[in-house]
């Protein structure tokens, strides 16, 4: 269907058009969200982050639709040539990372795209092969995996917090280099990606969390011992980079500049890394309902409704 065709029955259909708006609903949900933490932390509009709220509502809504669009196309190249595509999302805490794998995902196949945020490991995990429990999150043929956080907790949390030895921390970059370029080897495409928020930035965010209720579950004691640590992450950050850029997976750093800006800088960017083209598919019909004439619907008992509040 084209999409003159498409409008004009949305035009006719008040039934579509109903089901139109709620797909857009679905991001102005979450955008109202961020608006909504802005107010509770009595937010300097003037200052900070300026740049996003300088972005026309207008431009990022068209320009986030358009490529949720193309994604919906790299997602059927991925799965027509059973690709294997490993997107990795490290940053500070508050950096944006959760807001960009939202939009990315928001439009695709739960089947085909699915998000990989792994929890603290466990006392058997800790003592496996610090890789181990990530390779058991890998894409198989036709699958994309977003690692929210990833193996690089090792050069970043677990360096400035203590939670790994001098030997492991040396060991973690004398083995990632090649574990990754054994990935690459598989058929894996692995993209790297580091959200970067100033420290101004990450306070104000940070405030913004404190005074809503609905977003306190986001901060936990750790988020509170980065703040104090921000210049010990830096450096571990710098490191980090500096020793795991690597031709075959070099890192790619999202300025900070706003959240849309990031989010939208982060998909466009990611779109260029795989040279997809759109899939032809057949014709979508669908098919006549079959009656039977012999068959009775049994009513179902008033008690096992949810009671309609709305």
């Amino acid at each position: 269907m084209s999409s003159d065709s498409f409008a004009r029955d949305v035009g006719r259909d008040p039934h579509l058009h109903d089901e139109l708006l709620d797909s857009f609903d679905e991001e102005l949900e979450m955008e109202l969200d961020d608006y909504r933490l802005e107010a509770l932390a009595d937010y300097d509009t003037k200052g900070g982050d300026g740049a996003e709220r300088d972005m026309d509502r207008r431009l990022y809504f068209q320009e986030l639709i358009r490529l949720q669009g193309e994604l919906v196309k790299l997602q059927d190249w991925v799965v027509h040539h059973k690709l294997k595509l490993v997107v990795l999302f490290e940053g500070r805490d508050a950096a944006g990372k959760g807001g960009a794998i939202k939009r990315i995902t928001q439009r695709l196949n739960p089947r085909v795209c699915r998000v990989a945020a792994l929890p603290a490991p466990s006392e058997r995990e800790q003592t496996q092969w610090y890789f181990q429990r990530y390779v058991s999150h890998l894409p198989a043929g036709g699958e994309i995996v977003l690692f929210d956080r990833s193996w690089y907790n090792r050069a970043g949390v677990e360096r400035v917090m203590g939670f790994c030895s001098d030997e492991e921390y040396e060991a973690f970059f004398r083995d990632v280099p090649e574990f990754e370029k054994m990935l690459i080897r598989s058929g894996i495409i692995l993209v790297k990606y580091w959200f970067s928020v100033t420290d101004d930035e990450q306070n104000r965010r940070f405030q913004m969390r404190i005074h809503d209720p609905l977003k306190q579950w986001k901060l936990s004691p750790m988020d509170m011992e980065s703040r104090r640590r921000w210049e010990q992450y830096t450096i571990a950050k710098e490191v980090m980079l500096e020793r795991t850029h690597i031709p075959e997976a070099p890192w790619w750093v999202i300025q900070p500049g706003g959240k849309k800006r990031a989010r939208l800088n982060c998909i466009h960017h990611l779109l260029s890394q795989i040279p997809y083209q759109e899939i032809a598919h057949a014709p979508v019909e669908l098919p006549a309902r079959v009656y039977n004439a012999n068959y009775i619907r049994h009513p179902v008992p008033d008690e096992m409704f949810v009671p309609a509040v709305y």
